[in-house]
């Protein structure tokens, strides 16, 4: 199940993309699939040590092609193990709501980002979180969990004060919210009670069949009822030192016209180098041939629990 839309943010082979906070890898595999040089980063051991088998697993059983590559490590948002402008694309899906210091984390992202790559980032939609907060303390006060509700213009607005430039957004799983209100309603950990046990085997089916009825039914309840917000935003192009002196003799002499800026840093900039991370790719170990991983449209997995911090 795939949160961000890659129909309205489209991946190149060869794009080197960091998936942060990348949990189980859902978007990391997917991206890997396009042909992406993926790194996958999350502070869960366990997580990334699951996420390795998978791509090995991919790698062996030919998902990905030529040229792909996939890494899986540990890592801090807060402190990424890479140089400035390494990276495309960074994904930071379902995150920014389990961490203190959001805004550091943007700063990091933007600073890894090359000028001219994108971004995609999500989080829960404040209607349906409020909902889940106002009838459950357990599903948001525990270790890890969620420790804000963004609205969408205040998401966007911390994006902008990050340096990036937004230029689109949505909402997403429409049909999750319902099943989240039932499990705060009944306990968030009561998963033996009949209306929870009933609405989550829609849901699998749902993931896994992908009917039309459905499909139809969450494209219209989106904009109303939607589990996540997702925004994309670009990195701007900054003015190359060269073009600056040009722009002020211009200015000087009252000249209307001015050299566009140049896409400093967009061409040439070598692969991440992932200090700390030799040793973290995926490992080709026994046990994975044959072993396709799990595709976005088949995880029976529902919606990120809140608990998780990634």
């Amino acid at each position: 199940m795939l949160t961000v839309d890659f129909s309205r943010f489209p991946l190149a082979p060869g794009d080197r993309v960091l998936d942060l906070g990348c949990g189980a890898g859902r978007h990391a595999f997917e991206c890997y699939r396009r042909g992406a040089q993926v790194v996958a980063l999350d502070r869960n051991g366990e997580e990334i040590r699951e996420v390795a088998k998978w791509f090995a697993a991919m790698k062996e059983a030919g998902e990905a092609p030529a040229g792909a590559t996939a890494t899986a490590m540990e890592g801090d948002a807060l402190a990424l193990p890479f140089p400035d402008d390494s990276f495309d694309v960074v994904i930071i899906s379902e995150v920014m709501e389990h961490i203190p210091d959001d805004k550091g984390v943007l700063a990091e992202m933007v600073r890894v980002l090359r000028p001219g790559g994108r971004i995609a980032v999500t989080v829960p939609r404040y209607g349906p979180e409020k909902v889940c907060w106002a009838l459950s303390d357990a599903y948001h006060e525990v270790e890890g969990g969620h420790i804000r509700i963004y609205k969408a213009d205040e998401l966007l607005a911390k994006m902008r004060a990050a340096g990036l430039r937004p230029y689109g957004s949505h909402h997403a799983h429409a049909l999750h919210s319902p099943y989240w209100w039932l499990k705060c309603a009944f306990g968030v950990d009561n998963d033996k009670v009949l209306p929870v046990r009933a609405y989550h085997k829609l849901l699998v089916w749902d993931i896994m069949k992908k009917p039309l009825a459905t499909r139809l039914a969450e494209r219209a309840l989106n904009p109303l009822i939607g589990k996540s917000f997702v925004a994309y935003a670009t990195k701007p192009h900054l003015p190359t030192a060269s073009a600056a002196p040009a722009s002020v003799e211009a200015a000087a002499s009252g000249a209307s016209d001015t050299t566009a800026p140049a896409a400093s840093g967009a061409s040439g900039v070598t692969a991440p180098a992932a200090s700390g991370a030799s040793g973290a790719t995926a490992p080709t170990g026994s046990g994975a041939s044959g072993t396709a991983a799990p595709a976005a449209s088949e995880a029976p997995a529902v919606s990120e629990a809140p608990g998780a911090a990634k």
